[in-house]
């Protein structure tokens, strides 16, 4: 069986800030990825592509068309994700709009809700489920968060619990 190569793009949000001690703040440097991938061990073919980094509450109609026109133009027919949390389900299904009968792709967003530079953070776990979920689903557009994969029009942020859940 052939091995295809995996697109990890990504857009910033919680899972790559880094804790800014002089500014006490969260703010964006580097992406943590290659860090993560290393650490983890991925023997994966992976390619990765530093869209932008900016936190979702604050992301562009402008920039939300380009993270789909970017995922859309892929030559991997795999391809994460990484967003933040409180826009992926808007981003999520603009993609799925611009899907065209017989894509062959497989979009999987993720994030997560404490930054991988802070301690309890769900970002490797949630990488790691977004990176099986990517090969083993059917193509579409889908959210995989805390252990569950949603189709991306059937999901929405729990703020209050501070989850992911089926809508």
């Amino acid at each position: 069986m052939e091995e295809r190569a995996i697109r990890i793009i990504t857009t910033g949000g919680t899972f790559d800030k880094h804790y800014d001690a002089v500014k006490g703040e969260l703010t964006f440097r580097e992406s943590h990825l290659p860090r993560i991938l290393n650490q983890a061990r991925v023997t994966l073919p992976i390619h990765l592509d530093a869209l932008i980094a900016v936190d979702s509450l604050v992301m562009t109609e402008e920039q939300r068309k380009s993270i789909a026109d970017n995922a859309m133009a892929s030559v991997e027919d795999l391809v994460v994700v990484i967003h933040g949390t409180d826009t992926m389900v808007k981003t999520a299904c603009l993609l799925e709009k611009c899907l065209q009968e017989n894509d062959r792709h497989v979009f999987v967003f993720t994030g997560a809700m404490i930054p991988y530079a802070l301690e309890d953070s769900d970002a490797v776990f949630n990488l790691g489920c977004a990176i099986t979920a990517v090969q083993t689903l059917s193509p579409g557009v889908y959210i995989t968060m805390g252990g569950r994969i949603y189709a991306a029009d059937h999901v929405r942020k729990n703020r209050e619990k501070g989850i992911f859940e089926y809508a």
